[in-house]
């Protein structure tokens, strides 16, 4: 008691309070202005290090000196009548007051000023359709429940005015449960609709409700009991009556007349089937599943040829099959796609899902920039809400090496599918060409949020951090790459940036050896940030002979950007038939962008 009675004494409590709140603001502060300057995070580190470190100096400071009006002494030479303590305590007093008083207003900066949640605004007139649960029975039948809550999804987006969440971003949460409040704000939305779908033999039961995500509460709610042969009927129906409750309670009018947009031509259930099969194993986004869902596609146009939607997903799915493919197999993938969307669009010159197939197959299959504009441009103006044709967009854009136009439209991309991580990953990219790092960053952080194994978002992070300066937080986000090639790439960007030669001339040897074929744009892009143009010039010349998609991206990489006044940049932009950013020339424009002027950069 003694011992504790002399600590108090001393100030030696005050003295670790006022030390305590002094280190943690200091590093608050660091944490929050450091970024802005650019300061690596390991001088933040640091910081916290030296703050620790020095807490039990301070204590012994304490319990041995005291400050006198004659300055520091030792407390043992200091008469007990000659002691200050207590005025000391009360100036401590009032320093700890301050510090924390300035913690507060700190917090309070932090929460509501420099990290309020920007996410996407909550719009009255926005709706998404939450995966309808399938309550068969049968886990054979989830490709039902969730083709139904895609059908609706389409038939709303005939909603003029409304903004319709994409199906990506609303199966986030399918098999989870959470309060209409926390999901619309995460969607950024205002209307929910949720039900229940049971199918037994030759009937169907299907339950909805629309739901105001603010407070919960229920709009409308209805049950339908069908035969399964009138589902496109019901399907209809439904999207008729929440159409009719939106309108009603936002704008005051009635409805319009809404179709089902998956119907088969001749209503044919099988082939409606076999499309929504292909959807499911579509939508797992692997070379297997892939070709799971090209041979439901084709059983679906089997028994209906003139289904033009079922081409469109057929072309769509053998874009991205070529895409993980190489050789003969790609070069009959791209074949296969281009023949299925050019007989959708007969079929169906007006089907936005034709157009967005085509534009992708025109910029995967044949760098046609332009071809594939028009086409995305097309799908755009068909389906206002497709947030697909809006990312083909962008990325033709930023390809132009138009990055202010691509980031604007990209971010309509998202605002239609705010949690769809690739797209915010793309966003990134975009940013960190225009070298607004601090944006990327947190662009990034927020594709990582929503999809921790997101493949390529920590190799973006690592561009962001040695274009910074800062080494050690490249080497850590390098080793957090999921796809083992982009890690390659990445370490080989971040040890060079460390300053270790051997282990940065080491990783790219390593990408050299392992992903060669597949990666010699990123070759490229790895030698020109180590200032040797002749071994970036070889590798993209590589690329171009290997079809290496990263080509159409020259504008947009920051590395290979810095030699645009070489003679042999514009020569290979001439070569691979892109914009000379050199040179002012003449690009398509794109509707619903801010035109940025063309001049010799």
């Amino acid at each position: 008691m003694n011992l504790l009675a002399e600590l108090k004494r001393r100030n030696v409590y005050r003295a670790a309070a006022f030390y305590a709140a002094s280190a943690w603001l200091l590093v608050q502060v660091a944490t929050q202005v450091f970024p802005f300057f650019h300061i690596a995070e390991w001088v933040v580190r640091w910081i916290v290090v030296a703050a620790v470190v020095g807490f039990p100096f301070l204590l012994a400071f304490a319990w041995f000196y005291e400050w006198t009006p004659e300055g520091l002494k030792r407390e043992s030479a200091i008469a007990p009548a000659e002691s200050i303590t207590r005025h000391t305590r009360k100036k401590l007093d009032r320093w700890i007051i301050a510090v924390l008083g300035a913690a507060v207003v700190l917090l309070l900066t932090d929460r509501f000023v420099l990290h309020k949640d920007a996410g996407t605004a909550v719009e009255d007139h926005s709706i998404a359709v939450l995966p309808l649960v399938n309550e068969s029975g049968d886990a054979n039948d989830e490709y039902f429940s969730d083709g139904l809550s895609e059908d609706l999804i389409n038939a709303l987006t005939q909603l003029n005015g409304v903004r319709v969440i994409s199906r990506n971003s609303s199966f986030q949460f399918k098999g989870k449960t959470g309060d209409p409040q926390s999901i619309g704000a995460k969607l950024g939305v205002a209307s929910l609709l949720e039900g229940t779908v049971r199918k037994l033999g030759n009937r169907l039961r299907i339950s909805a409700a629309l739901i105001h995500a603010a407070d919960g509460s229920q709009v409308w709610a209805q049950t339908f009991d069908r035969e399964y042969k009138d589902i496109f009927d019901v399907q209809a129906e439904i999207a008729q009556a929440v159409a009719q409750a939106l309108r009603i309670r936002l704008l005051g009018e009635a409805a319009p007349s809404i179709v089902s947009k998956d119907r088969p031509p001749n209503g044919n259930l099988q082939a409606y089937e076999s499309y929504l099969q292909g959807n499911f194993f579509y939508d797992r986004f692997s070379k297997t599943d892939f070709h799971k869902a090209i041979e439901f596609y084709r059983q679906a146009i089997k028994l209906e040829p003139r289904y033009a939607l079922a081409l469109a997903r057929l072309s769509l799915t053998w874009t991205e099959l070529a895409g993980q493919s190489g050789g003969a197999e790609q070069s009959e993938a791209y074949a296969n796609g281009r023949a299925a969307a050019q007989q959708a669009l007969v079929l169906e010159p007006s089907l936005a899902q034709a157009h967005d197939a085509l534009g992708w197959l025109l910029l995967s299959a044949d760098w046609n920039l332009a071809g594939a504009q028009a086409e995305f441009v097309k799908a755009e103006a068909l389906a206002p809400d497709d947030a697909f044709a809006k990312n083909g967009l962008a990325a033709i854009l930023s390809d132009f090496g138009r990055q202010e136009e691509a980031v604007a439209m990209q971010r309509r991309a998202v605002a239609l599918d705010p949690l769809h991580s690739h797209y915010r990953t793309f966003l990134g990219g975009y940013l960190i060409a225009l070298g607004r790092l601090d944006d990327a960053e947190a662009t990034l952080r927020k594709a990582l949020e929503i999809e921790p194994t997101e493949f390529g978002t920590h190799a973006q992070m690592v561009e962001v951090y040695v274009l910074r300066g800062d080494a050690g937080s490249a080497l850590h986000e390098a080793e957090l790459e999921t796809e083992s090639s982009w890690k390659r790439f990445a370490r080989a960007l971040a040890l060079f940036a460390s300053g270790d030669g051997p282990a940065a001339d080491a990783a790219l040897q390593d990408l050299i050896a392992n992903n060669a074929e597949e990666s010699s744009f990123q070759i490229a892009a790895a030698y020109a940030y180590r200032k040797e143009p002749d071994k970036a010039f070889e590798w993209l010349d590589l690329a171009l002979v290997r079809r290496d998609g990263g080509v159409v991206q020259l504008l947009a990489d920051p590395f290979l950007m810095a030699f645009q006044h070489d003679p042999r940049y514009s020569a290979f932009c001439r070569k691979a038939g892109l914009p000379v950013p050199t040179e002012s020339v003449e690009v398509p424009k794109v509707p619903g962008t801010t035109p940025v002027p063309e001049s010799k950069t």
